[in-house]
């Protein structure tokens, strides 16, 4: 049997992570993730982890020496933030078109400027189509579970792709709670034995080109790199069905059942429906069982699966209700909305439901999102299914 702790979110990736066994991790610290790495190198130091620690002078840094390190066969693991995210960038656009299989924990922070050290998701929401997979999660327990999670759905031979594990930086990363630490032995057999670049391995005596020019008089031309972005929505798509499959096993390994792609959460009969994704849900779930304690039929949906957008879940979900508030903790400038709410609206678009949907803004630059300020998300969708025309975002903490 594994263990109890008493940790943070951080400290809980950092657990999921050498629960995995990566052969090599690169590293660099950025709040409000450096205490992640810091976890991590304690547990190399100490022999808790048998792994390779790359300590180097940046982010860009520290995701290209994963490349090489997965394209020789190796599982590897990282985790950033923000900041560091964006140095990061550029080694990041390359890794799904490589089909890397890596794993990297995203302790999600606003963006400057302003100047902004404190929790959001703007970092995530704005690399949200290079072609990762992301998954957001709720509490800690789910953190340390998901990342082993994340390693079996980008392994698997029909997705090879990478993946973030999102958690909410300063409410997740710094906040302390327990967490079931499974066995090492249950993570090895649901991991199985590691074959983590069957496709594309680096052998000395085999060499090859990696990462080939295409197109012009020089490359393969256009029909080459058609392939390989259609092999990326082909892996992406694929892996909407491996999520389901793995966290399916992971819970008939650990008991422990998360849902994969969405949470539907008392909404058998609901009239109207919130929309949530992250650390906020917990808040969230109790401001509807409020609200269903004074007869006002509200359920809630929120995101776990965050790419792959589970459209037709989300649809079907939705299906039966009158109004839809959808609660972000990002901005999408260009439309003057959240992220998540034009996500929404394009899967309902896509789908037979019709109904009014609502943006909301909230906990930008760590900012709490309370019981009370989904209580007014409440009220405001009750109004929105009532008849009241909405064209503009609510920003939740505008007068906090």
């Amino acid at each position: 049997m594994g263990k109890t702790v008493v940790i943070d979110g951080n400290e809980a990736a950092a657990w999921g992570a050498a629960l995995s066994r990566p052969d090599m991790v690169a590293v660099y610290p950025i709040t409000p993730q450096s205490s992640l790495v810091e976890y991590l190198a304690e547990f190399i130091a100490d022999g808790r982890m048998d792994a390779d620690l790359m300590d180097v002078e940046g982010e860009h840094s520290a995701l290209s020496v994963l490349h090489g390190a997965c394209l020789a066969g190796a599982r590897t693991y990282s985790a950033t933030s923000a900041q560091g995210l964006a140095y990061m960038f550029e080694p990041y656009f390359r890794t799904p078109g490589l089909r890397l299989p890596i794993v990297v924990s995203l302790v999600t922070r606003d963006g400057v400027s302003p100047t902004c050290v404190w929790g959001g998701q703007q970092d995530a929401m704005s690399v949200k189509d290079i072609g990762w997979i992301h998954m957001f999660c709720e509490n800690q327990q789910e953190i340390c579970d998901t990342i082993p999670i994340a390693y079996k759905v980008a392994e698997h031979p029909e997705v090879m792709l990478p993946v973030n594990v999102n958690h909410d930086g300063n409410y997740l990363s710094y906040g302390v709670a327990r967490v079931d630490l499974p066995d090492q032995e249950v993570v090895n057999a649901f991991l199985g034995e590691k074959d983590v670049n069957w496709h594309a391995c680096l052998d000395p005596e085999r060499p090859m080109a990696v990462d080939p020019l295409t197109g012009g008089a020089t490359g393969a031309g256009p029909s080459m790199f058609v392939r390989y972005r259609k092999g990326i929505c082909a892996g992406m798509q694929n892996a909407l069905s491996v999520i389901e499959e793995a966290h399916e096993e992971w819970g008939r390994r650990t008991g422990r059942h998360w849902a994969p792609l969405i949470e539907n959460y008392r909404m058998d009969d609901a009239e109207i429906a919130l929309v949530t994704i992250g650390s906020m849900t917990g808040a969230a779930k109790d401001a509807v069982d409020e609200a269903r304690e004074s007869g006002a039929r509200v359920g809630l949906v929120k995101i776990k699966t965050f790419r792959p957008f589970p459209a037709a879940r989300i649809a079907e979900a939705l299906a039966g209700v009158k109004a839809v508030g959808v609660v972000d903790r990002a901005v999408n400038f260009g439309w003057n909305s959240g992220p998540v709410f034009q996500e929404v609206l394009a899967a309902l678009y896509g789908s037979a439901a019709r109904m009014p949907v609502m943006s909301f803004i909230g906990g930008l630059a760590g900012a709490d999102i309370t019981v009370e300020h989904f209580a007014r998300v409440i009220e405001r969708t009750r109004r929105l299914a009532a008849g009241e025309f909405a064209t503009q975002p609510v920003w939740l903490n505008e007068n906090d």
